[in-house]
């Protein structure tokens, strides 16, 4: 058992987890989760501070983590609660409430997608970034997972087959981007 543990370590992939690092308790859970998920499909998440930190600015680190990965997973958590208050008397309705995520939630993906790694956007269900890629259906960024919070449990999520079926397509993508970027310009041949 110990054998296949180190033979794992050894294969595992470097991707980028972007998420935030202020979380709900059940927030924490679901992240576990996915970390765990990445494990067993051989992948190793990286994401500043928890596993990387550098002595530069924040951009650069997360720029120094897009180009040494070979995928990336944004993770867009409910943040802050944003209530609009309508001062236009008699005029249209004041919005709903709405969820805010992260504040780098557009900027790591654009610097990955910039890159050209494979991207698999996971968003709480009632998180509103309406003026960029977490809309979903943006090709290539067309892979969009929602995760009902208040309606659907962890164990749900994860056993579902939009999850399954969506992280099963991003795994593969990363191995060949791997496979694409780390295969040798000569082929030798006996």
């Amino acid at each position: 058992m110990v054998h296949k543990k180190c033979m794992d370590r050894a294969f595992r992939l470097p991707v980028f987890l972007s998420t935030t690092n202020t979380l709900n308790p059940r927030q924490q859970q679901f992240l576990n989760r996915l970390i765990a998920e990445m494990e067993e499909a051989l992948l190793f998440p990286r994401t500043g501070p928890i596993t990387e930190n550098y002595p530069e600015t924040i951009l650069t680190n997360v720029r120094r983590l897009v180009s040494s990965s070979y995928g990336m997973l944004a993770m867009n958590f409910r943040r802050f609660l944003v209530e609009v208050v309508d001062t236009n008397v008699g005029g249209t309705p004041s919005p709903e409430p709405f969820w805010q995520g992260s504040s780098f939630a557009q900027i790591e993906p654009a610097m990955a997608f910039q890159r050209g790694i494979p991207i698999l956007l996971v968003r709480e269900k009632g998180t509103d970034l309406t003026n960029g890629l977490w809309l979903g259906g943006i090709p290539p960024l067309n892979t969009l997972i929602e995760w009902d919070s208040e309606n659907q449990s962890v164990d749900e999520f994860f056993e579902s087959v939009s999850w399954r079926e969506a992280f099963a397509f991003w795994t593969a993508e990363v191995r060949t981007t791997y496979y694409n970027l780390t295969e040798p310009d000569v082929q030798y041949r006996c």
